[in-house]
C-alpha cells in the first residue's frame, strides 16, 4: 500500500465558506471512475441513464461503485445542492442502484463467516472483550498511542456516518409491530435528543468537529473519505431501504448500540489524553452512557420483539451483524494500515490553515 506522509501535529481546519447559493444539501463529489462519472453526470443534467451497466468486473468494495451507491442513496437524505428532487425516484437511476446493491450485497453475503448459530450467540458474542490490547482494533489503537491528527482524520471520515446518525434506522419502525416497535422508536427519540435539538446526537457531532478544528458541515468531507468509509454507510442505507432486509437492519443497529459502549469509552480516552476540547469528548460520553442503555433494549425488545412477531427473521438478523463486521472491520484494516505507517487514512489529507480538504459508531 503506498501511503502519504503527514505531519504528526495537523494545523486547524475550520469551516471553509459555503458556495454561493448552497441550500440545505451538500455539493456534488468529484467522480472516481466509469459508474460514479455516469450517476453523477446525470444529477447534474446531463443525459438520461443507459441500460444499467455491467458491474461484473467492478470492485464491489471499491471507490467507484461505493461512491456511486453513497450518491444515489444519498437523494433519500438531503439530496445535493442544485439537483432536482425528483430524481430520488428517477426510474433509470433506481434501475442502476438495484445492480450496484446487488454486486454489494452478493459480496457481503460471499464474504460474511459461516460458522452458524442464532441471533442470540451471535449478539452475545458482541458483549466479548478482547483481554488486553486488540491490534485489529481502531478504538483500542487511538486510546492508547493516537495521535491528534489521527482523532481528527476519523472524526472527518466518521463524519459521513454520524451527521446522519439514527436517520436509515427511522425507516425500519413502520416495518415493525407490537415491543420491537415501541422499544425501536423508543431509541431513536433518545438518539434525536428526546426533544432537545442541541443533544441530537448528529448536532453533538459537529459540535465535536468543530472542537476539532473540522468543518462541521453535513457531507464537507465526502471527497476525502475512502471506498472503506463509504461501504460503512452505505450499509445501513441498503439495508434501511429495503423492506426485505428489515430483519438485517435490526441485526446492524444491534451490532452498533452493543459494541458502542466500550469503544465510545475507548475514544473518549483517547480524546481527553490528546487534549480535544470538551465537545469532543461529550460526544463520547454521551454514547457509553446512552448506549450502555440502548444496548439492552435492544436486545430484550427491539431483536426479541422482531423474532417473536417473524421468527423466520433469525438468519436475517444474523447476516446484519455480520455484514456490519464485515465492512467495519475493512475500515479497520485501512486505517490502521495507514497509520501505522505514518500515512494519512484520507484521499487526501486535511489542508493546513483555515480550509478543509472537501466533502468526507460503531465497531471499533
Amino acid at each position: 500500500m503506498t501511503v502519504q506522509r503527514v505531519p504528526t501535529a495537523v494545523p486547524a481546519d475550520g469551516p471553509a465558506p459555503a458556495p454561493a447559493g448552497r441550500g440545505t444539501g451538500p455539493v456534488l463529489p468529484e467522480p472516481r471512475g466509469d459508474l460514479s462519472a455516469q450517476v453523477i453526470g446525470v444529477l447534474k443534467g446531463g443525459e438520461r441513464v443507459p441500460v444499467p451497466p455491467s458491474t461484473a468486473a467492478v470492485d464491489p468494495y471499491g471507490d467507484d461503485l461505493q461512491l456511486a451507491l453513497y450518491v444515489l442513496y444519498e437523494l433519500h437524505y438531503r439530496g445535493f445542492e442544485g439537483v432536482d428532487d425528483r430524481h430520488e425516484w428517477n426510474a433509470d437511476l433506481l434501475r442502476v442502484r438495484t445492480g450496484l446493491e446487488d454486486h454489494f450485497l452478493a459480496a457481503l453475503r460471499e464474504d460474511v463467516p459461516r460458522a452458524g448459530g442464532g441471533a442470540g450467540a451471535v449478539l452475545d458474542a458482541l458483549l466479548v472483550e478482547p483481554v488486553g490490547h486488540d491490534p485489529r482494533s481502531v478504538s483500542h489503537y487511538l486510546a492508547e498511542r493516537g495521535e491528534l491528527w489521527q482523532l481528527r482524520e476519523y472524526a472527518a471520515l466518521r463524519s459521513l456516518y454520524h451527521l446522519k446518525e439514527a436517520d436509515p434506522h427511522v425507516w425500519v419502525i413502520p416495518r415493525l409491530r407490537g415491543r420491537a416497535k415501541a422499544a425501536m422508536a423508543a431509541i431513536e427519540f433518545d438518539e434525536f435528543g428526546a426533544g432537545r435539538a442541541e443533544d441530537v446526537h448528529a448536532q453533538l457531532f459537529a459540535d465535536l468537529l468543530a472542537d476539532l478544528g473540522l468543518d462541521p458541515v453535513y457531507g464537507r468531507y465526502l471527497d476525502a473519505a475512502p471506498a472503506q468509509a463509504l461501504a460503512t454507510v452505505n450499509l445501513m442505507s441498503l439495508l434501511g431501504l429495503h423492506r426485505a432486509l428489515r430483519g438485517a437492519l435490526v441485526g446492524h443497529f444491534a451490532s452498533v448500540e452493543i459494541t458502542s459502549p466500550p469503544g465510545s469509552r475507548r475514544l473518549a480516552e483517547a480524546m481527553r489524553r490528546a487534549g480535544a476540547g470538551t465537545a469532543a469528548q461529550r460526544f463520547y460520553d454521551e454514547h457509553v452512557e446512552a448506549d450502555a442503555v440502548h444496548e439492552q433494549v435492544v436486545r430484550h425488545e427491539v431483536v426479541a420483539g422482531l423474532l417473536a412477531d417473524e421468527p423466520a427473521l433469525e438468519a436475517d438478523i444474523v447476516f446484519g451483524v455480520e455484514a456490519t463486521g464485515v465492512v467495519e472491520d475493512r475500515l479497520a484494516e485501512h486505517l490502521l494500515t495507514a497509520w501505522r505507517n505514518d500515512g494519512t487514512a484520507l484521499r487526501r489529507p486535511l489542508r493546513d490553515g483555515s480550509g478543509g480538504c472537501g466533502g468526507g459508531g460503531s465497531r471499533g
